[in-house]
């Protein structure tokens, strides 16, 4: 099997504060966002509503979209989020792997 990598983007609420990560294992990382049991900038704030992701076989490739995305402006990111989930749903109980 190979290797799966992600990059995701949380969010509060509707245009609300937004955060960029980067994980190889999603589901459990969405769940220790919603959990708040790794405090931080995701607990301090309530980020913990799955809004978009991109898939990655490669590491290497994960953090470069990480970067790039971190890097980028707050108006792009919305509208990544906008373009695969306009209604703004939390993707979390979507997620089927």
């Amino acid at each position: 099997m190979a290797n799966q990598y992600f990059v995701y983007i949380l969010f509060s609420k509707k245009h609300g504060t937004l955060y960029v990560g980067v994980t190889n294992d999603l589901k459990r990382r969405i769940s220790e966002h919603k959990s708040k049991i790794i405090g931080g900038f995701t607990a301090t704030y309530g980020v913990d509503k799955l809004g978009y992701f991109e898939e990655y076989d490669s590491i290497e490739s994960a953090i470069l979209r990480e970067k790039q995305l971190k890097n980028g402006n707050r108006k792009q990111k919305i509208a990544l989020i906008e373009n695969k989930n306009p209604t703004w749903i939390d993707l979390y109980d979507e997620i089927l792997f």
